[in-house]
């Protein structure tokens, strides 16, 4: 057998042509190299597989052991992971100027974070200069308007007395008229022509000076209710710069800790401090009553067969793995929302509370609620043995 038998088959090496040689031997190559390539892409595919696998049980049994996380005692224990709230709390918001647009103010004094305050107690000061700047132009335009108002009723006062006095003067000569048409018999014709261009023209004059009057004093009650309108705004302006500068003073609405929100500040997250400035109605602080806390936490759906309303449990939180307080479970959301990796599961959000009081205890910080499962007599499984 010669070589292109060995290498490519009996039929190449009987060929004659070499072009039918390089054809045949390439498909023999193109073939065996698609076989190769198809059993690594198998192999890749299974690989994948398995690790899709791995981590699918790795999930289930976190999930198995978060379930029932320990027995203590006989009692199985359902863990949970939630974060604190404050039963009671009030947000705090960058004031909301009246009369002007959303902008940003300045804090120039601040209550630190932790800070126990009562009631009525100042949280934190803005910066107030805008506001009285603006207060003092209002003030001042307000009295250069109430100047230009009394002028200009007491001109219009002036106009109206000359006014009436050149009706009353037209009105006498038009009396006069009247008699010296009254003497026409015995005047001459020229005479009595006279005096009847004298009564026309005194009954016109008091006519126009009629019409005028009530003209003049329209223009004028226009012009002085025109004065009045700019009065009337500028005083309103002045009203809400004294507001305003009322509402830059933030206090306390209860007693409790202040508690600084992480918010967009100046091209970054962070918690405010004095010398930001902060955009109108941003909630960048909360006031919360640190007595009565709560933890909410997300229930599976699998999970929530498992629970009662009222049963004990224990808190512990991650930043303090020490501290550990009594619980009980409140009451459970009647909506659930689609889990985060199935549109089947749904999680539903629970809410327990937490019995007791220590200063480590603040909102926002992660939870591990240990929830202590009621069990039927001999019962050594936590599910679907409830009472």
């Amino acid at each position: 057998m010669s070589a292109m038998e060995e290498e490519f088959g009996p039929e190449v090496g009987k060929a004659s042509d070499p072009k039918s040689v390089r054809l045949v031997g390439w498909q023999k190559t193109f073939w065996r190299r698609g076989w190769l390539l198809g059993v690594v892409a198998c192999l890749g595919i299974a690989a994948c597989l398995t690790v899709l696998l791995v981590r699918s049980r790795r999930a289930q049994r976190r999930h198995d052991q978060s379930v029932v996380a320990a027995m203590s005692d006989g009692v199985p224990t359902l863990r949970l992971k939630g974060m604190t709230e404050a039963v009671e709390k009030r947000s705090i918001q960058t004031p909301m100027l009246a009369g002007e647009r959303s902008g940003t103010l300045t804090i120039i004094k601040l209550t630190a974070a932790g800070t126990w305050v009562k009631r009525g107690d100042l949280l934190v000061e803005f910066d107030r200069q805008e506001q009285m700047r603006d207060f003092i132009d209002k003030q001042a335009a307000n009295d250069d308007l109430m100047g230009k108002v009394a002028a200009a009723e007491q001109a219009e006062q002036a106009a109206c007395a000359k006014d009436q006095t050149e009706m009353k003067a037209a009105e006498d000569d038009l009396a006069k008229a009247h008699l010296e048409m009254q003497k026409v018999e015995i005047l001459s014709r020229i005479d009595a022509e006279k005096a009847e261009e004298n009564l026309e023209e005194a009954k016109a004059t008091l006519e126009q000076l009629q019409t005028t009057f009530d003209l003049k004093r329209k223009a004028a009650q226009a012009s002085i209710r025109i004065l009045q309108i700019q009065l009337e705004r500028n005083r309103e302006t002045m009203t809400h710069a004294q507001a305003n500068a009322a509402l830059l003073d933030v206090h306390a609405p209860l007693d409790g800790i202040v508690v600084l929100n992480t918010i967009w500040k100046q091209g970054s997250m962070g918690e405010v401090q004095e010398g930001d400035q902060v955009r109108s109605g941003v909630t960048f602080m909360q006031v919360v009553d640190p007595e009565r806390m709560l933890v909410q936490v997300p229930v599976n759906q699998e999970d929530l067969l498992s629970l009662k309303i009222g049963e004990t449990a224990t808190v512990r939180l991650d930043a303090y793995p020490g501290l550990a307080f009594a619980g009980q479970l409140e009451n459970v959301g009647p909506m659930g929302r689609t889990g985060d990796f199935s549109s089947k599961v749904r999680t539903f959000s629970a809410v327990f509370s937490i019995v007791g009081h220590d200063p480590r205890l603040m909102p926002d910080l992660s939870a591990a609620v240990d929830v202590h499962l009621e069990v039927a007599d001999g019962g050594a499984n936590g599910r679907g043995m409830r009472r």
